[in-house]
């Protein structure tokens, strides 16, 4: 991509796994507006859980998410005891008893736990909810610290997917983002998976590392391939040490610039697609025989907090310290604070810290920037929209996108910059905000 266009687009926006954004969630939402939410959902729609385990044994330099370093087994044997008492508080709150259509695990690194505790965990989810037909259950996993019987005992569990973490396998890129992981390491963990009987893969990556240069990248690629998972994320690192503060520690001068992330990006997307992957929205590639691909093929392809997804239920309950729940109504985050989320629940209250409830604008603009980057087309009013089609002249002068009245097309040279235009979109959105990430 020319510098031009870089210089012009390659601005910090939102990855809109939401929207509005978590950035504008407020106070205003709490857990007695939560269970009103909740006592108003229909009993016989299929629902999705999220559960959270914000503990890891090592701090990546790199990571963006919630999560903290622990030494000893305690604040994981602790914590476990108050995410029962969130799911029992939780249950006892909803208007009947629900199906689950997906359960995904988080982190942290939720293969961390021993196997009485995945075992105990998630009999506790199945006591309370029932399991839709084709549910998929799924688990993110660091290779680097499973214990003997920890996936035997997620598969036990109903575990059919699992996402491992990469991120890269070069060891000087590793040492720069304070993730030591053997491709060894990595390609047991793929086989005791597969053996267990959990046969859907996913592998995440990232692009845009210190030290990490296009030949590296691809070789990382290349070794990940070899593992021939079902599906792989490739990101691109997002360095926000105003805001993460360990980021710090990694050396910026060592940072590719923008054109190298952009070469990088579309040198790996190219080598995924010459070994048969599609392409599926921007950060996403899957097997034709994926259900990812079939769905984007269908035009069902959605998105949420887990990024891209099959996931078509309404709801998405939020349980753990700093998860977030979707319903009809809105959005609601918990409070990341462990001592405030011991104290709320030992209070009997779901432990909400803020959220945002949603108008009609805020859904039709939720709905529309989703299909943005699903489809990379809409169909919109342009009369509803006028000043954001403006907001998109230069866009469509560069080529990447098109408007025949009606239709909003991003080209196949804006696709990669498909969150500038959703951006356009966004409502909530300030000018040169700087919570977010590069657009590539």
């Amino acid at each position: 991509m020319e510098q031009t266009l870089l210089a012009r687009y390659d601005r910090p926006v939102p990855r809109y796994t939401s929207y509005p954004t978590a950035p504008h969630f407020h106070a205003g939402i709490d857990s007695a507006l939560y269970e009103r939410w909740l006592a108003e959902l229909p009993a016989d729609q299929p629902v999705s859980l999220y559960l959270h385990i914000p503990f890891c044994d090592t701090l990546c330099w790199f990571c963006g998410c919630n999560t903290r370093v622990v030494r000893t087994r305690q604040p994981i044997a602790a914590y476990l005891r108050l995410l029962e008492q969130e799911l029992a508080l939780l249950a006892e709150r909803l208007p009947g008893r629900f199906a689950l259509s997906r359960l995904h695990l988080g982190g942290g690194s939720p293969s961390l736990l021993l196997p009485h505790e995945i075992d105990r965990l998630l009999g506790q989810v199945w006591q309370r909810f029932d399991r839709a037909e084709g549910a998929e259950v799924s688990v993110e996993i660091d290779p680097r610290d499973l214990e003997s019987g920890v996936i035997e005992a997620f598969a036990a569990g109903g575990v059919t997917r699992a996402s491992l973490g990469v991120q890269d396998f070069s060891p000087q890129v590793q040492e720069a983002i304070n993730r030591r992981q053997s491709f060894g390491c990595t390609a047991a963990a793929v086989e005791r998976l597969r053996r267990a009987g959990v046969t859907s893969l996913n592998i995440d990556l990232l692009y845009g590392l210190p030290h990490q240069s296009l030949e590296r990248l691809q070789e990382s690629l290349s070794l990940s391939l070899d593992l021939a998972p079902d599906r792989l994320a490739l990101f691109g690192y997002a360095h926000v040490p105003w805001m993460k503060k360990h980021q710090r520690l990694i050396p910026e001068a060592a940072l590719p610039d923008g054109a190298e992330r952009w070469r990088q990006a579309e040198a790996a997307s190219a080598q995924l697609l010459a070994a048969g992957y599609r392409r599926i929205g921007f950060d996403h590639f899957a097997l034709p025989g994926d259900s990812l691909a079939q769905a984007q093929a269908a035009g069902r392809l959605r998105r949420n907090f887990q990024g891209y997804t099959t996931d078509e239920a309404p709801v998405l309950l939020g349980l753990g310290a700093s998860s977030i729940g979707s319903l009809p109504q809105g959005y609601l985050q918990n409070t990341p604070d462990l001592p405030a989320y011991r104290k709320a629940l030992a209070a009997g209250r779901l432990p909400v810290a803020r959220g945002i409830a949603l108008t009609d604008d805020d859904r039709a603009r939720r709905a529309l920037i989703e299909r943005l980057l699903c489809d990379f087309a809409v169909e919109l009013d342009p009369a509803a929209y006028a000043a954001e089609l403006a907001a998109l002249d230069g866009h469509r002068r560069d080529g990447l996108v098109e408007f025949d009245g009606r239709r909003l097309t991003v080209t196949e040279r804006g696709r990669p910059l498909v969150r500038s235009v959703a951006a356009a979109f966004d409502r909530y959105l300030a000018p040169a905000e700087q919570r977010h990430s590069r657009a590539v």
